[in-house]
């Protein structure tokens, strides 16, 4: 864990580096300490219908969700948070100055009793990431 779900405007597609995105909230995450990397999971989702704000066609979002299983603690989750918000700040910084753009991150737990899991990734992974 965790799950992070990048839904995005999609008017962005030719603006940001979806993929780059994506590149950098794993790093950020891996980096905290508080998650495996062999657990880290990134997607986007460009959204078929948005509107925004006024309407405006230009108004673009970056929506980011981090799902993770519970057990860590609050001020854990804090600054996992602000550090993974903050490589999504900085990725996102030349599209902020120059169009109207909002992003927005939330992290949640997952109740561990309600989600049932199966994986070998690991077993294709470098010791490293184990």
């Amino acid at each position: 864990m965790p799950h992070i779900q990048i839904d995005y405007s999609p008017n962005l597609e030719d603006r940001l580096d979806m993929a780059g995105l994506c590149a950098a909230l794993r790093d950020a995450a891996a980096a905290t300490g508080v998650f495996p990397p062999a657990g880290i999971r990134v997607r986007a989702t460009a959204c078929t219908h948005v509107v925004i704000a006024d309407g405006n066609p230009r108004h673009g979002f970056v929506d980011i969700s981090v799902r993770l299983r519970g057990g860590r603690t609050l001020e854990a989750r804090k600054a996992a948070t602000a550090q993974i918000f903050a490589a999504a700040e900085t990725f996102c910084a030349d599209l902020m100055a120059s169009a109207p753009f909002m992003l927005s991150l939330e992290m949640r737990d997952i109740d561990p009793e309600l989600s049932a899991k199966a994986s070998s990734i690991r077993d294709y992974l470098p010791e490293d990431m184990q």
